[in-house]
């Protein structure tokens, strides 16, 4: 099959989604910006599927607290000792810090105090979904996003919706950020990349009656302590039938009854949700089209404006 590629950019989106960002925003100021973003995502991914589908997992653990600000990314301080990245949601399975630093460190050499952290995270996600779904999963991210300067643990705990959350708790977290039921679903797909704790769903699937399928939770039984503690938490893939490829087989993993979380098993819960679900495993061009169009959505929640956000010379601290 030709490999797909799809450009999507605010023009398809809602005129009051994009808030001022821009496809090609750096062309004039840092021509090159993309491109080393790029590099670096590529060498890292070719490294480590891992840490592409961190990067994947970022842009949205990013825009849903504070928005698309790259609070994420800010470490602890005297003055503020507990920033999101020190939230249960992020530590310590959140990932992919480290090429987020790489690229800053190579857009700054380039083009000083120019690219926002906040706008790397979005290039990197972008980039990551091309190179996980080889190239099956391509689009335009527009740009122009600040970088934010509050970031709490706690709001992790807030805004963004965990393992054990059923779908009205999905619906509702998701509908917050302007995101519609579909975009949920259509996002979740992301879960059939990348790797996850045992304390995220030892409890609710394994120790507690769910519907996981025997023999999913035959294996991760051999896997998982019956009760992960903080020394004893290993990890397993998200999906055991293409674990380095973002693809659909998440929502066949779905029907199958052969997903790791309550919030992936939720979705059969609901006929018009489950309807999706079908959709999705069975055409997968469309959902890789519509993956697509949901991360740019998803990328241009609550943007900062002059005077709120700046542009920060290091991502990991404030100006």
């Amino acid at each position: 099959m030709a490999k797909l590629a799809i450009f999507i950019s605010c023009a398809l989106l809602l005129a009051s989604a994009c808030q001022g960002l821009q496809v090609g925003y750096y062309k004039k100021t840092c021509p090159n910006a993309e491109a080393l973003v790029r590099a670096q995502v590529k060498k890292a991914v070719r490294s480590d599927a891992g840490s592409g589908a961190g990067l994947i997992r970022m842009l949205f653990h990013d825009c849903f607290v504070e928005g698309c600000d790259a609070s994420v990314l800010l470490d602890p301080t005297s003055a503020n000792p507990q920033p999101e990245k020190l939230g249960a949601p992020n530590n310590p399975s959140l990932r992919g810090y480290e090429v987020v630093d790489a690229a800053k460190a190579a857009v700054e050499r380039a083009c000083p105090g120019v690219v926002s952290c906040a706008d790397i995270i979005a290039f990197a996600a972008r980039d990551a979904s091309y190179h996980l779904s080889d190239a099956r999963v391509s689009f335009h991210v527009p740009a122009g996003r600040l970088d934010g300067r509050r970031s709490v643990a706690n709001d992790t705990l807030l805004f963004l919706p965990g393992p054990s959350s059923n779908l009205s708790t999905l619906v509702s977290g998701f509908t917050a950020k302007g995101l519609s039921t579909e975009d949920m679903v259509v996002l979740s797909g992301a879960h059939s990349i990348g790797r996850s704790h045992c304390s995220s769903f030892v409890q609710d699937r394994l120790a507690s009656q769910s519907d996981i399928g025997a023999p999913l939770a035959s294996i991760l039984r051999r896997r998982c302590p019956a009760s992960p503690t903080t020394g004893n938490d290993p990890t397993v893939v998200q999906d055991f039938v293409t674990p380095r490829k973002l693809d659909n087989q998440f929502y066949r993993n779905v029907l199958a009854r052969r997903v790791l979380f309550t919030s992936d098993a939720a979705l059969l819960t609901a006929p018009t949700t489950g309807k999706m679900v079908r959709a999705n495993a069975r055409f997968p061009a469309s959902w890789e089209k519509k993956f697509a169009k949901a991360m740019v959505k998803m990328a241009a929640i609550d943007i900062k404006g002059r005077g709120v956000g700046e542009v920060r010379k290091n991502c990991r601290i404030v100006n």
